[in-house]
């Protein structure tokens, strides 16, 4: 397994994470566990920042806070400058929550409710980034009733399909997110949001999926962006001020992942918009901005699992149960997700099986990693799970009842809890008994 951050192996041959030794994190804070690494986690923010917000003119770092979001990662975000980016009510909320500058918020979503754009403008969000036409209605009709003009953007289909796994393609013509740019609609809607009264359009954004390692990709993307704000120019005599690119940068999981450095993306993205908006004779927007979550959180988040039951069936499979799975990770599930592993507390013994890691729900298909070269477990052992930290707290359920984990901030030696451990009494909180069943 490859080491991320300040991950070490100590003398007891036990891995440790942000100066912590996991096998003491486990014992004290309980199994399964997610540790994050706070150094990692703003080592990569710094270099958002550096590559984007410093390096290009009138750049904008918003994280994308469906990623993995609850108050202390907001303080973090807040605290190494980058803006946000939320989908919901409840992410909003917790930004809020969390004392984040409502100025710097995005506020995304396919199908916002009217309460949550109420809300939305209750806060002041910077920006609402109006997916179709009958957002713009709705919009317009809350915000004249509250006496306020919003400032938005409207989410486009650049036509980019980018090369991932298809759940995770966003920004093909054929997507429940934004309005085509190729069929008319895009257009069409600036056209009818620029002449509203109620909000302020001040441009576009668009988002062409995730886990994206190609480089050239976003550099097409940016082209196509850049020559459609010049094409509605030039149709509708409105120049957009704001450019949104949406997030997708890719991480290493495992080989053969070959995650970009951010000033990669930031100098081809530069590079792209540059040559086209010269060529165009169009301004340089005032506002570019990137979203990235998984790349600024998902190395930073190892899972801790305790390995339980062991079985082998003779010439097939060897099966590693662990006391988690799809409750805390639905990754594999839904996408056949695949990560490294490691024995936490025995780091230096050598690979002597092939081993499928087993979640403990009532599912087949709760399978974590299949046919991983590892040591030969015994129950007890701790089997850790590296680059778990986006989308698997942020999509984590209770089925079967399961109670979902703690989660700790590891740093300098010492370790914190961020989101407690749920308990039972959790699971079952909002349980009601009519009276006739009494």
């Amino acid at each position: 397994m490859r080491l991320n951050g300040t991950m070490a192996v100590n003398a007891k041959d036990h891995l440790v994470i942000g100066g912590c030794d996991t096998v003491d994190l486990l014992r004290e804070f309980g199994s399964p566990l997610h540790v994050m690494d706070e150094t990692q986690i703003r080592q990569t923010c710094r270099a958002y920042h550096q590559a984007f917000i410093e390096g290009i003119p009138g750049g904008e770092v918003a994280y994308a806070s469906k990623a993995f979001c609850c108050t202390a990662m907001i303080r973090i975000i807040a605290q190494e400058d980058l803006g946000l980016d939320v989908v919901s009510g409840g992410e909003l909320y917790t930004a809020m929550a969390a004392g984040f500058d409502p100025a710097r918020i995005n506020f995304h979503g396919n199908n916002k409710t009217a309460e949550e754009l109420r809300y939305a403008l209750e806060c002041k969000v910077g920006r609402i980034v109006v997916d179709n036409f009958t957002e713009i209605d709705m919009l317009a009709d809350i915000a004249e009733g509250m006496g306020l003009r919003p400032k938005a953007l409207l989410r486009v289909q650049p036509g980019v399909a980018a090369h991932t796994h298809a759940y995770v393609q966003t920004g093909q013509t054929d997507s429940k997110f934004g309005l085509s740019i190729a069929m008319g609609q895009a257009t069409e809607a600036i056209d009818k949001m620029r002449r509203n009264a109620h909000m302020e359009l001040m441009g576009v954004h668009c988002h062409i999926g995730s886990q994206i390692f190609e480089v050239e990709t976003f550099s097409h993307t940016a082209r196509v962006m850049a020559n459609y704000m010049a094409d509605v120019r030039d149709k509708l005599g409105f120049t957009m001020t704001e450019l949104n690119l949406g997030g997708g940068f890719g991480i290493y999981y495992h080989e053969p992942d070959a995650a970009q450095a951010p000033a990669a993306y930031a100098q081809a993205i530069s590079k792209a918009l540059g040559d086209v908006f010269r060529l165009r004779s169009f301004p340089m927007p005032a506002r570019i901005s990137v979203e990235p979550g998984r790349a600024i959180i998902g190395s930073g988040d190892t899972t801790l699992y305790t390995v339980g039951t062991i079985k082998s069936i003779p010439g097939m499979r060897t099966y590693v149960a662990v006391d988690g799975g799809m409750t805390d990770n639905p990754r594999p599930a839904l996408y056949q997700s695949s990560y490294e592993l490691c024995l936490a507390n025995r780091m230096s013994d050598q690979d002597t099986v092939l081993a499928s890691i087993a979640g403990r729900c009532c599912e087949s298909g709760d399978m974590l990693l299949w046919d991983m070269p590892m040591p030969m477990p015994v129950s007890g052992d701790i089997l850790a799970i590296p680059c778990t930290g986006a989308y698997h707290y942020a999509m984590s359920s209770n089925y079967n009842r399961v109670p979902r984990p703690a989660i700790v901030l590891a740093s300098d030696g010492a370790a914190h809890v961020v989101v407690k451990r749920e308990t039972y009494e959790d699971v079952a909180r909002n349980d009601l008994v009519p009276a006739h069943l009494l």
